[in-house]
């Protein structure tokens, strides 16, 4: 009672008061602020599972990240760089390239005016190791034609499906159309792995979750990652807080928080 905690909850966070069962409570670490534990669990647990127990990141490989400059994005990004010599290829619009090279991106790609497969291939003529695939989609055959041998790809989302403030139905029917798939048979004439991710379905995993958790809050102390937050809103802007990400304009994430700080109370701080 009284310890500040970081939760975990597949759905209902956006309220004031929320029940979780205690064993997806964990501690938040010395000095960090509540909008930084909201932005760390999902993404950083998403990004560290998908680098280093699916992908098994090592030194002088080479990852393609997409939607580089969203949640999962950075996260990955700071995670990268707790491995030696690691080249990051990261996909997103031109304002955010500056940005994302500052973050430690060797190659950030513009996707709207450009093949990020060509600019990827003309870069590194083989391909790349490990593949983040939040799009699927054609964007998921890609992902495994721009595969090295042995080379892992890992889908956890689709993002494509998502086009904009209200449902495209043409655009869900032709990403359902161009879902990659590939059988066992074939695999094995790639020497590539295929692997899925979906935190929403590890609730019971608490051996598993608690430990990758471990290992996060061990690198935020060491100070080798830290959540990067676009901005903070309260409850009665979360339709603004929406466009914000729908227009993608955050780099990094969206925070909700109930209510807008007093600007009393701020200058009582002072």
């Amino acid at each position: 009672v009284g310890d500040k905690v970081m939760v975990l909850a597949r759905s209902g966070l956006w309220q004031e008061v929320v029940n979780v069962p205690a064993s997806q409570t964990f501690p938040m670490p010395e000095g960090m602020s509540f909008e930084e534990a909201a932005a760390l669990l999902v993404n950083y647990i998403t990004a560290y599972m998908i680098l280093f127990d699916f992908g098994n990141l090592r030194p002088n490989q080479s990852v393609l990240i997409h939607m580089a400059a969203g949640g999962v994005g950075t996260a990955a990004i700071q995670l990268c760089k707790t491995v030696e010599n690691v080249t990051i290829f990261g996909t997103a619009s031109a304002s955010k390239h500056d940005s994302l090279k500052e973050s430690g991106v060797a190659h950030p790609i513009d996707y709207r005016t450009m093949d990020y497969a060509e600019e990827v291939r003309k870069i590194s003529p083989k391909g790349v190791d490990i593949v983040l695939d939040p799009l699927g989609g054609s964007d998921t055959s890609k992902a495994f034609n721009l595969l090295k041998p042995m080379g892992k790809l890992i889908t956890y989302g689709v993002a494509n499906l998502v086009t904009g403030q209200k449902k495209n139905l043409m655009a869900m029917a032709k990403t359902w159309w161009n879902q990659f798939s590939i059988n066992a048979l074939q695999l094995l004439h790639h020497n590539k792995a295929v692997c899925g991710y979906h935190l929403g379905y590890m609730d019971e995993e608490y051996e598993l979750i608690g430990g990758v958790v471990a290992k996060l809050v061990n690198l935020y102390s060491q100070g080798k990652i830290k959540p990067k937050i676009d901005s903070v809103w309260p409850f009665d802007q979360v339709a603004d807080a929406m466009r914000q990400m729908q227009e993608k304009k955050n780099i990094g994430k969206v925070i909700l928080v109930p209510e807008a700080p007093k600007e009393e109370s701020k200058k009582e701080e002072n």
